[in-house]
């Protein structure tokens, strides 16, 4: 049931924007949700994922103040991934389990798609990456690579990454990496192996440098701004993580 999925990805959705809020403050993520701008605890009804901010019209129902597109965006978000993670276990769209595609897998690969939203926009917004959210992103992918019998290339992969980014960092005397980039490379070994995890990082820094370029080009950043790495790193992921026969093959043909 797409619908059934993408209602529930809504509201993990709203759970994940108090992460990406408190997480990268130290803050608790119990207790109730309050308002950015005066503070006061939200109604239950302030809380219904995208309904209430088309309701109120994209302001705050206490102060009145203007609410950040942000929210809505990452609540959709998570309902879209819920959806994609359904029909790439299932590209029928058949019974998994009552017709939901409710199974340990889909719930392994929701786990890591949502530790990577909150990674994403972690980063962007506040330019941390919640140890919290590699440590779970780490949990899940355990999970997801237990069936594979010999891990050696999963383990080499997670050493070579954090040796490399950790060099790379030490270079530039953490000019050109936060240390939560460098966390983050072992779990991208671990999760990719070795080949498909440095393709990932390949990704992130080509699409890093473009986009660093054109934020540049457009006087948006000057040289010496800080420019979060960790939403590179995500994109790189995701890549590998949906397409990597493919790139694998297309790799494979360029050098042999």
């Amino acid at each position: 049931m797409i619908i059934l999925n993408f209602i529930l990805g809504l509201s993990i959705g709203s759970f994940l924007n108090v992460l990406i809020d408190r997480l990268p403050k130290g803050q608790q993520i119990t207790g109730r949700s309050y308002c950015d701008h005066c503070k006061k605890t939200l109604r239950a009804t302030d809380l219904i994922p995208v309904v209430a901010y088309v309701f109120l019209g994209g302001r705050s129902s206490c102060c009145g103040k203007s609410l950040s597109l942000f929210y809505p965006f990452v609540e959709l978000l998570t309902g879209v991934s819920f959806i994609i993670a359904d029909f790439y276990l299932d590209p029928q769209g058949g019974s998994l389990l009552a017709s939901l595609g409710w199974t340990p897998e889909y719930f392994f690969l929701i786990g890591i798609l949502c530790s990577l939203i909150v990674i994403f926009f972690s980063d962007l917004k506040y330019h941390i990456i919640p140890d919290e959210a590699t440590m779970a992103l780490f949990i899940f992918s355990t999970f997801t690579i237990a069936p594979i019998i010999n891990k050696t290339d999963h383990l080499i992969g997670s050493l070579v990454l954090i040796f490399g980014m950790y060099g790379l960092y030490f270079a530039t005397k953490g000019k050109g990496l936060g240390f939560g980039d460098v966390k983050l490379a072992p779990v991208i070994g671990w999760l990719l192996g070795l080949v498909s995890g440095f393709i990932a990082l390949y990704i992130a820094f080509i699409i890093g440098g473009i986009v660093s370029g054109f934020l540049l080009l457009f006087r948006r950043r000057k040289l010496k701004s800080r420019i979060a790495f960790g939403p590179f790193l995500v994109i790189g992921i995701l890549v590998m993580l949906f397409f990597e026969p493919e790139i694998l093959a297309y790799v494979s043909r360029l050098f042999y």
